[in-house]
């Protein structure tokens, strides 16, 4: 199959010979011919359950895919974490001589699901779809990584970086212990591919994500008697609604800002005046310096009942994942699909990755390259099985031509 890595190396630009082709099809024909392989190590890893708080749960699944990429020759290290579950570093290195730099490719190994959510949402296969707790994020990401390198390996292949796998452990609760693992990979690297999934039915690659900021409200006033003396108090509570009511109007659908009040608590009983009240805001924006306003306009807040108080804490925890960072990179993978008879798309996700803080660096960065389904993050999540090898073709082929 040497062709195959010849032909990925004329990649920039150049048109292809009908032989060509057929010689990308081979490497997906490789890995179609693996699908039910991958699909029974999606379900030894989501058997595996692993949400952020359980480290237990965590480093099980991360001992495991230590085994599988020991198995594949990678040099295995894990960064050891007292009340996380420990990252995984998998370093492979398929060419000869000395390699010029590193790819950098990240997933995680916690899910958002409690211990117990696989006895009511078991792993099972129907109709071609693969259900179960972080089948689609993104343990199908994982298994994706495993066989891409598998076809590399029957490929023969040489490609002129090395590869570095990050598996982190907390990326569903903001990446706190991962992050500086994260942007220290990144910055060795020349290229990040991140596999989480894909968006929709199709599995669109994520070109852009938006910043994602959060804010904590307090509203603080004097208790009084309901009844007795009404007067006297100042109701933190109404204050408050008055403060969702102003933040309310900092969304603008055109700029792709949204602003979201998803968790309020006040008061102690139905007849004292509420003298305390919490907030939890949600905000996300397309762009930095949107993102970047939106955090002045918080902490501008002031009081609007007489008497009233008000705290506001937070701001930005992930940078967007600009467009013009990943724009390289899709176009490489537009044109790798193509060869390979398919076709890719971009999206804009509202969501964010472990990509945010890679992108935020200048490190061109393409996400979305996991696997295809739907429903993350409930409990009919789920994963199309039939582009488990085509998500892993495409992602081979990116590691043999970058």
């Amino acid at each position: 199959m040497g062709w195959l890595w010849g032909s990925l190396g004329r990649l920039a630009g150049l048109r292809y010979t009908a032989a060509a082709m057929a010689n990308f099809n081979e490497i997906r024909g490789f890995l179609h011919a693996r699908e039910a392989e991958m699909v029974r190590l999606l379900g030894d890893l989501v058997r595996i359950e692993s949400s952020t708080f359980d480290k237990a749960g965590v480093d099980r699944v991360g001992r495991k895919l230590a085994e599988e990429w020991r198995q594949r020759g990678a040099r295995v290290e894990f960064m050891r974490q007292r009340d996380r579950g420990n990252h995984l570093r998998a370093e492979l290195w398929l060419g000869r001589g000395k390699p010029a730099g590193q790819i950098l490719v990240l997933g995680h190994t916690d899910t958002v699901y409690e211990r117990g959510s696989l006895a009511k949402s078991p792993f099972r296969i129907a109709g071609g779809r693969a259900y179960g707790p972080g089948t689609l994020d993104m343990k199908g990401g994982l298994v994706i990584a495993v066989f891409a390198v598998d076809a590399l390996r029957a490929a023969q292949a040489e490609p002129r970086r090395r590869f570095v796998f990050l598996w982190t452990s907390d990326e569903e609760t903001g990446s706190e212990t991962s992050q500086k693992f994260i942007e220290q990979e990144a910055r060795r690297s020349s290229a990040v591919l991140v596999l989480e999934p894909g968006t929709g039915a199709t599995g669109k690659l994520k070109t852009e994500r938006k910043a994602i900021g959060g804010f904590e409200v307090t509203a603080t006033g004097r208790a009084a008697h309901a009844g007795v003396n009404p007067q006297d108090g100042v109701n933190a509570v109404h204050e408050m609604a008055l403060q969702i009511a102003r933040i309310a109007k900092f969304n603008d659908a055109r700029r792709g800002i949204t602003v979201n009040a998803d968790v309020i608590s006040g008061g102690v009983r139905s007849n004292v005046i509420a003298a305390s009240a919490h907030a939890v805001i949600d905000a996300r924006a397309v762009r930095l310096a949107d993102m970047q306003r939106l955090v002045r306009k918080m902490r501008a807040l002031r009081p609007i009942l007489d008497g009233a108080k008000i705290e506001v804490s937070g701001g930005l925890h992930r940078p967007p994942m600009e467009r013009r960072i990943s724009a390289g990179l899709f176009k490489k993978a537009q044109a790798l699909a193509g060869e390979m008879g398919f076709a890719v798309e971009g999206s804009l996700s509202g969501g964010g990755s472990d990509g945010n803080l890679t992108a935020a660096l200048g490190v061109p960065t393409l996400d979305g390259l996991g696997a295809v389904g739907a429903g993350a993050h409930t409990p009919g999540e789920y994963i199309t099985t039939k582009y488990l090898p085509q998500r892993a073709a495409l992602l081979a082929a990116l590691l043999a031509s970058l």
